[in-house]
């Protein structure tokens, strides 16, 4: 028996042509009349389910912000420590970004078109998802696992311009997986990270890559 294909819904199917043609042409480079004839839809379908081009962009971003929003807190609120959420949070945020790809690109390249309350309501979450960072750093001072000269904000600033702008260069048919990826990104930010004393302790020994050859 041939596998039931899966129907996608009007709304469905306008949502993943627009990530789709965003991505490759950008906000401004994309008409409502294009994603109508890409998506097989029809203008009532449209406006049926968006008010307005606009509105089609925030949905996209607050899909994206919101599902990474629920997984940084699952990383946060996981047992271990400071470090080994971190660690987590990392690895969760390059995982994201092979699997949402063309959202994550929409996300960082078209961001600054929302207006008004949708502008809002992502930066919002956005600021959510840095409090996150950062009490998770905050913490690895106070637990003395991270180093107390390094300033938790311009720490956390710098984890997500290495992190997220791998979207820029990563493809998934390259040289190295995602997961390979994330295996030298939580090396050198932990090995940047964590106090000197403890980089010998069996516990943080699986952050390393000298030791998982």
């Amino acid at each position: 028996m041939e596998k039931e294909e899966i129907r996608l819904s009007t709304r469905e199917r306008i949502l993943n042509v627009s990530i789709k043609l965003f991505e490759e042409k950008g906000y401004h480079g994309v008409s409502v009349d294009e994603i109508i004839e890409e998506s097989g839809s029809s203008k009532g379908g449209f406006y049926h389910n968006f008010k307005s081009k606009e509105e089609l962009l925030f949905t996209i971003h607050d899909q994206y912000i919101q599902y990474t929003l629920a997984r940084g807190y699952e990383c946060y609120k996981a047992e271990g420590t400071p470090i080994e959420r971190l660690a987590s949070i990392i690895r969760d945020l390059l995982i994201g970004i092979d699997k949402y790809k063309a959202s994550v690109t929409v996300f960082f390249q078209d961001y600054r078109y929302l207006t008004g309350e949708n502008y809002k309501i992502v930066e919002k979450k956005r600021d959510e998802y840095v409090e996150i960072m950062l009490k998770i750093l905050e913490e690895g001072i106070k637990s003395k696992e991270i180093r107390s000269e390094l300033p938790p904000k311009i720490l956390a600033m710098a984890i997500f311009g290495m992190v997220d702008w791998t979207y820029i260069w990563y493809q998934k048919e390259g040289q190295y997986s995602i997961e390979e990826i994330a295996d030298i990104f939580v090396d050198i930010i932990i090995n940047s990270v964590l106090k000197n004393d403890l980089k010998d302790k069996e516990r943080y020994a699986p952050f390393f890559l000298k030791n998982k050859i």
